[in-house]
């Protein structure tokens, strides 16, 4: 039989994901795109505590933050175009009231530290290895907070700057958590900044790196999954981008999921995430007519379906699909 495309070999993970261990996602926004989705499926997991962060050394001092259960006060803060904003965080904390962004990145970092302690999984997506340091403070920070370029120093990381700095965060997090295993990607969403050239040797370090640290722990520890390589290899055409070029489709995001599903999840998350699938069409369901009673209906269905597969798999959490079927009936 002639192949029309290079297939790329899926890792073999010993240890599979599912229903009954929460798990973690930490890093660039295909960490977010992938983490919301499974969260959709009411799996627990919980996706980027810090916000959606980048580059190796922003991920791991969010992890450092995390494991030494760092308590950020408003020191820790900067005020700037009307928001309290944190070098540490993405600008989705930022707040115009400081009590407010305190109160809940430190949850989340709390919520995050309790979450690690019982992880069967922590996914971590690098998407670049460039890196933006604040010349007065002298640390590399997660977001810029739209400041002035020249606030910072920009500079691509080295393999031993990122291996250097992720063995010992490795091994905070295997004392904390022996049994965690932990999954490293490289997102596929080129940044084009500085051309294709320097895009290709930014992944191009990310993926050494990764590999350094399989060879220092061994992939009983440490996984990669080809998140890059399936983009680059199997959806070889412009065709499986957005209109920015640079972003994947949805066909190509939703191609990569269904990889990630095959490769990670174990036989009974694969039943149930299948099951729930079909009762998210109803969450985002709007009405073609004007008969309410017929909406009402429909809805009423859903959500004894619902009831019935939360008899069937009690230790998964169904509410958040009951909250918004409730929602919508009694809209």
């Amino acid at each position: 039989m002639i192949k029309f495309r290079t297939e790329v070999d899926l890792p073999e993970f010993k240890i599979k994901m599912g229903y009954r261990h929460q798990t973690m996602m930490i890093g660039s926004c295909f960490a977010e795109n992938i983490g919301t989705f499974l969260q959709e499926l009411c799996f627990p997991i919980m996706v980027n505590p810090f916000g959606i962060l980048y580059n190796p050394i922003s991920i791991s001092n969010s992890l450092t933050h995390i494991l030494s259960d760092k308590k950020f006060t408003e020191q820790d803060l900067f005020f700037s175009n009307g928001l309290y904003n944190s070098f540490s965080h993405h600008s989705r904390y930022s707040n115009p009231d400081p009590d407010k962004m305190l109160s809940e990145i430190n949850t989340q970092s709390a919520e995050a530290l309790t979450a690690l302690k019982g992880c069967s999984h922590l996914f971590i997506t690098f998407g670049t290895s460039w890196v933006f340091k604040h010349k007065e403070i002298g640390t590399v920070v997660s977001n810029c907070h739209k400041l002035p370029s020249t606030t910072f120093d920009r500079f691509r990381l080295s393999i031993g700057q990122i291996t250097a700095t992720w063995i010992p965060i490795i091994v905070e997090l295997k004392k904390l958590n022996p049994d965690l295993q932990i999954v490293f990607t490289v997102s596929p969403i080129r940044h084009l900044k500085d051309g294709a050239h320097e895009n290709q040797i930014s992944k191009s370090l990310l993926i050494i790196a990764i590999e350094e640290l399989i060879s220092e722990f061994g992939n009983e520890t440490i996984t990669y999954f080809p998140s890059y390589e399936l983009v680059l290899d199997e959806l070889r055409d412009y065709r499986f981008y957005a209109s920015d070029m640079t972003h994947l489709s949805e066909v190509a995001t939703e191609f990569i999921r269904e990889k990630f599903m095959t490769a990670i999840l174990d036989h009974e998350a694969k039943t149930i995430s299948a099951e729930l699938a079909k009762l998210i069409p109803a969450l985002n369901h709007r009405p073609l007519n004007t008969n309410r009673t017929a909406y009402i209906s429909f809805i009423e269905n859903q959500l004894d379906k619902t009831h019935i597969l939360q008899n069937k798999y009690p230790f998964v959490d169904l509410k958040m699909i009951t909250t918004k079927l409730l929602e919508k009936r009694d809209d």
